[in-house]
Parts: structure tokens; sequence; C-alpha cells
């Protein structure tokens, strides 16, 4: 399976970078870091009237624009590369993938078009404070209530949760064991009784983490009854590769930091980039930087043709992380001592990188699901 942008997709990334070079540049980053929401909603409400991504690959019939995880994978490249402030991952990722994948007809052409449109943000809550990473398992409770659900537990790491104004929450209904027993549940937040929403202080400023804890809270059933986990399943697959996507802007942003600073930066008389030690550095970081492009884009792929998504996706997620990790700690190193202050911007790289790496079980369990899969 290979796979190469086309021109359109190309056009689109290059019109995603221009827009995020103007909209999101680092001092605008710095800015909204240290704000409550995270993100500036002038700027989300013309990502969707102007350029429309959050309709990008939610199908027309559901107000979207119908492209395919592709065009969503190109476009979060650009957004890591610029550590874009704004909740798409969470919203247009996971919340509306979790609804395409889970809800009935009737609940996506309610819930969707809103989103699409970006007057309603969604955030996917399902991680809880347990030992081991197992979404599908929830301790959360749904009681029956009618023809409705009341929620009572706590969520925690939920991307952007602090904001959302619907919430895709898992849940287990009594009696139910195991992770057959998980379902789904929609909540909408606004002035939603008995619950409970907390910033959690995080590595990386740059993307907002929330605990939420629901007593009583009312919830609606998004499908059926023990669908859970096949539908988180499928939806942490394709975030686990858009996340890869975004990992690789990021490590890109890393690599042409680190040569524009090598060209630059003078020592001995003359640049340091004519060192043979900082000429390994910058190879060994583009070897990394296309090899995770490699990976990226076949999970791109994969997840279109809905072909080997399960290991293709962890995969991607895994060695992304880790190149990207490297890439914003070699480019440390290359800065020397500047590097290592809050003024530089290397830092702010580092951070997101090391908690893209934690995000959705971490490499541990990315690598364990591939161990898994070839039958180790």
């Amino acid at each position: 399976m290979s796979f190469a942008p086309t021109d359109e997709q190309r056009e689109l990334q290059q019109l995603v970078r221009r827009f995020c070079e103007e909209k999101s540049p680092v001092a605008e980053v710095r800015r909204l870091m240290d704000t409550e929401d995270g993100f500036d909603t002038a700027v989300w409400d013309q990502m969707g009237k102007e350029l429309g991504l959050q309709a990008l690959f939610i199908p027309e019939i559901y107000g979207g624009m119908g492209y395919t995880v592709i065009e969503a994978g190109l476009v979060l490249e650009e957004m890591g590369r610029a550590l874009l402030c704004a909740p798409f991952l969470s919203s247009v990722v996971l919340a509306a993938n979790a609804i395409l994948a889970g809800g009935t007809d009737e609940q996506r052409k309610l819930l969707l078009p809103g989103i699409a449109g970006g007057q309603v943000r969604g955030a996917l809550a399902f991680a809880e404070t347990t030992d081991t990473w197992q979404p599908g398992v929830a301790t959360t409770e749904a009681t029956p209530d009618g023809l409705h659900y009341r929620l009572k537990g706590l969520k925690t790491l939920v991307v952007d949760g602090h904001t959302a104004h619907t919430l895709i929450v898992s849940a287990r209904t009594p009696g139910s064991i195991g992770t057959d027993a998980a379902s789904l549940f929609v909540v909408q937040c606004d002035d939603a009784p008995g619950m409970t929403r907390r910033v959690l202080p995080t590595l990386d400023q740059t993307r907002k983490l929330a605990t939420v804890e629901f007593d009583g809270t009312p919830a609606q059933l998004l499908g059926k009854i023990g669908s859970g986990w096949s539908t988180l399943e499928h939806t942490l697959q394709l975030a686990a590769v858009c996340l890869a996507c975004e990992q690789l802007g990021g490590a890109a942003r890393c690599l042409d930091m680190s040569v524009e600073y090598a060209k630059m930066r003078m020592q001995f008389g003359r640049p340091i980039g004519s060192f043979q030690a900082i000429k390994h550095r910058c190879a060994d970081m583009l070897l990394g930087v296309e090899s995770a492009r490699s990976a990226a884009y076949y999970a791109l792929s994969a997840a279109a043709a809905n072909d080997e998504l399960p290991m293709a996706s962890a995969l991607a997620h895994a060695h992304c992380s880790e190149v990207f990790s490297r890439a914003a700690s070699e480019n440390i190193q290359i800065h020397g001592g500047v590097g290592f202050t809050w003024e530089h911007d290397a830092h702010l790289y580092l951070k997101r990188a090391k908690s893209s790496e934690a995000l959705f079980g971490g490499i541990r369990y990315q690598q364990d699901l591939i161990a898994g899969g070839i039958g180790l």
C-alpha cells in the first residue's frame, strides 16, 4: 500500500500552513497557553467559516465536506508544525468519529452538523484513574432513568474537556462486566446538573486536559448498549493515526529549526553546521522525520481503505512518538544553552512531544498492540 498526496491535497496543506503562520505564531501560542480555554474562539470560528476544516471529513449528509481521513491527517501535520492551539483533535477526530462509528443515523444527523460547522465543540471522555490502560473497561456507571440515563464516576485526561459543548462518555450499565459491557453516552454540557470539570496541570500547556466528574448527570445512550468498546477501538485507532501526523509536523519543524540555527550560529569563525557532529545530528533527524512520514502516510492509507488499520495505527503512533521526542531533544541540544531557556521556542516542542507520546496509552501500549498483532 503506497500513498503520495495529490496536487489538491498539497494545496490544502499549503493553505493550512499559511493560515497557521498567520494565526498561530509562537507569540500567540504562548499567549493562549496562559489562558484557561487554551484557544481563540475567533480563530476557531474562522477555521470553520473560511476554511471548513471542522467539516473536512464528516460525510456530506451530516453537514460535512465528505473528504477522507487522509485530508484530516495532512491538515493535522500542519497544525502540529505550528503548535496550533485549537480543539481540532478533540472535537473533529475524537468526538465526531465516535458519533460516526457508534451513533444511530438519527443521532448523527442531530449531533454532527454542529461539529462540522464549528458551532459545537465535542470531546471524548474515556480514560479513568486506573493502573492499566484499558479504555474499554469503564468504572463510570450509567443508571437507567426513564428513557435516558444518569452517569456517576470520574473521567480524566479528557482532551479539551473543560470547554466542550458535547461529551461522549464511556460507562457501564448495572450488572455489566468486561469490555463488552462498555457503552457510550452523550452529555450536553451546558448547565448539565451534577457535572464538574477541572483543567489539569500538564507538561504541555498548548493542549489542555481536564477531569470530568459526574454525579447523577443526565445522559443519552449513543447507539446500542454494549457497543462502546468496538466504537472506542475504531475511534482511537483513527485518532492515533491523526496524532502521528501531528507529531510528524512537529518533528519536521524541529528539524527546520535546527538546520536554520546551524547555518547562522558561528563558532570559531564558521557556522556550527559545518562541524561533523552537528551534520550527523541533523542527518539523523532527517532520517527520522522521513521514516515517520512513511509510517504516518502508510497509516493514513490504511485508515482510508479500512485495511490493516489496527497494526498501522499502532505502528505509526509508536514510531512518530519516538521520532518527535528525539527530534525535539536534538533541537535543544543543537541550540545549546539558549535552547534550554523559557524564552526559546524549542522547549515548547519538547513538551508537546512528551505529552503526545503519552496520549492514547503511550508507546508501550501501542507496542503491545503490535506484538499481539504478530503473535508475540
